[in-house]
């Protein structure tokens, strides 16, 4: 693992040595043993170039981008010693901003825009679900699964994902 680990009392930061921003995962010890994790919000950008070692993941393409997502925080809960599947753990929250359509343009083409808008809520909604149900079937939903399209930080980014989530030690 080629991550700086900074444990502060009952709070554990993993963040990568390349990042000076943020951590990629927060693990919180509470009273009972439980731990909750606090998952780093992955643009489409860094997980798929810097993670994947791809290229094309700046295109809309939810069927691909959320197990790419799901994928690469699995690998950060067994490298960090957690777990070994996002199977046993609990997920509160999901929070997904996807960017607003690269194409069309709005201006010269407004109902392609807003259609395309629907096309990309709808999409990411059904690959969240295809996800859930294929990787983690006896598993609870999340409190929410937010899918807001907006402009993200990064202009290249289709999407921006974060997590929150429960490792129950004892059931």
């Amino acid at each position: 693992m080629d991550w700086n680990i900074r444990r502060r009392g009952r709070v554990t930061y993993y963040t990568k040595k390349t990042n000076e921003l943020f951590s990629d995962l927060v693990v919180e010890e509470l009273d009972n043993g439980d731990q909750k994790l606090y998952f780093v919000g992955m643009t489409g950008a860094l997980a798929g170039t810097t993670e994947l070692g791809l290229s094309d993941v700046a295109r809309m393409d939810p069927e691909r981008e959320i197990p790419r997502v799901f994928d690469t925080w699995e690998r950060y809960v067994r490298q960090a010693g957690v777990c070994q599947s996002l199977a046993e753990l609990d997920f509160l929250e999901v929070h997904a901003f996807g960017a607003a359509p690269k194409t069309p343009n709005p201006m010269a083409d407004p109902y392609g825009f807003l259609a395309e808008k629907k096309r990309i809520r709808r999409a990411y909604s059904q690959a969240y679900a295809k996800y859930w149900k294929t990787k983690m079937p006896g598993n609870g939903l999340p409190v929410r699964f937010t899918v807001y399209l907006e402009e993200l930080p990064d202009a290249e980014a289709s999407y921006e994902f974060g997590a929150t989530a429960l490792h129950q030690r004892q059931r």
